[in-house]
């Protein structure tokens, strides 16, 4: 019974989580990049959001301007990898590090509080069902808004730099605006997924970001093994990553209800994704090489 009491919190951070990852796949799905940032720009769109509201701002308007930091995230990322010519990887790296200064500065301390009675958020924990409702709605609403994006002819350039950069730039796209574009509206994203946690879990803390990216690529990786079967269009897809970040936070409950250490929990998320991406690597080197074989002897 408490677990079923906890299935609508579970759920409801999915939704968040879930939104982060939406970022996660722009990068790693559509950009093919390894983008590190996340871990940062998520504290800092809670760090953004929170410092406004104690500070009188509405909720719209904080929202918006920790959307609009975290894609400044993203472009310093871009910067760093595309104008200074650091791999991906290091430049976001880099990114999360001077951002833990910055989310500091911003916060003044190591947490900031922002308690649901207190200011007037847009979702809270003490009305999961209602939070339930608005979340849903955010997803539907990223879900079309970047359906509408990336079909756009600036949108297909984006999606064809991270097909084939060498073609697309043969074709005379900009690959390194792209690339810059791409990850600030990847980390303008997870920002707004972070403004969310912030108002739901009642605080910001620097902390609340670590492990970020393993939860984000969990969620993909999840996502893409729910609609391996389903026609595989770019809602279903993002769809797909929504409800991977819901099943993982429902494990999450799961493990937590069963009484094992959830500090081993990230542990496990990594140990997933590992096993995930391993997949197609093992389909293409052993079991395609035995269905050949048996094709061979068959014949």
């Amino acid at each position: 019974m408490d677990l079923l009491n906890a299935l609508p919190g579970a759920v409801a951070q999915g939704f968040i989580w879930g939104i982060m990852a939406i970022g996660v796949y722009i990068t790693y799905k559509i950009l093919d990049l390894a983008d590190l940032t996340v871990d940062g720009s998520m504290v800092t769109g809670m760090a953004v959001c929170a410092m406004l509201m104690v500070n009188g701002w509405n909720v719209w308007p904080a929202m918006l301007i920790a959307l609009l930091a975290g894609m400044l995230c993203g472009l310093l990322t871009g910067i760093f990898h595309t104008f200074m010519g650091i791999p991906a990887i290091l430049s976001g790296i880099l990114t999360q590090l001077i951002l833990w200064s910055v989310n500091l500065k911003i916060m003044g301390k190591a947490n900031q509080a922002l308690p649901a009675r207190s200011y007037d958020v847009l979702i809270r924990q003490l009305d999961k069902y209602h939070a339930l409702v608005i979340l849903a709605l955010f997803c539907v609403v990223i879900i079309a808004l970047l359906y509408w994006f990336f079909g756009t002819k600036f949108g297909a350039a984006v999606r064809a730099t991270g097909c084939n950069e060498k073609m697309a730039r043969a074709q005379g796209i900009n690959t390194s605006f792209n690339k810059v574009f791409g990850l600030a509206l990847s980390n303008g994203i997870v920002a707004l997924a972070g403004a969310l946690l912030a108002q739901y879990s009642g605080k910001a803390d620097i902390n609340d970001g670590r492990g970020a990216i393993v939860i984000g690529l969990a969620a993909v990786i999840i996502g893409d093994a729910l609609i391996s079967r389903l026609p595989q269009n770019f809602v279903v897809r993002l769809t797909g990553v929504i409800l991977g970040g819901v099943i993982y936070y429902i494990v999450y409950q799961t493990v937590i209800f069963i009484g094992l250490d959830t500090d081993l929990l990230k542990m496990l998320s990594a140990l997933v994704v590992a096993i995930f991406l391993a997949i197609p690597h093992f389909k293409k080197t052993y079991f395609s090489k035995r269905t050949r074989k048996e094709d061979a002897d068959h014949a």
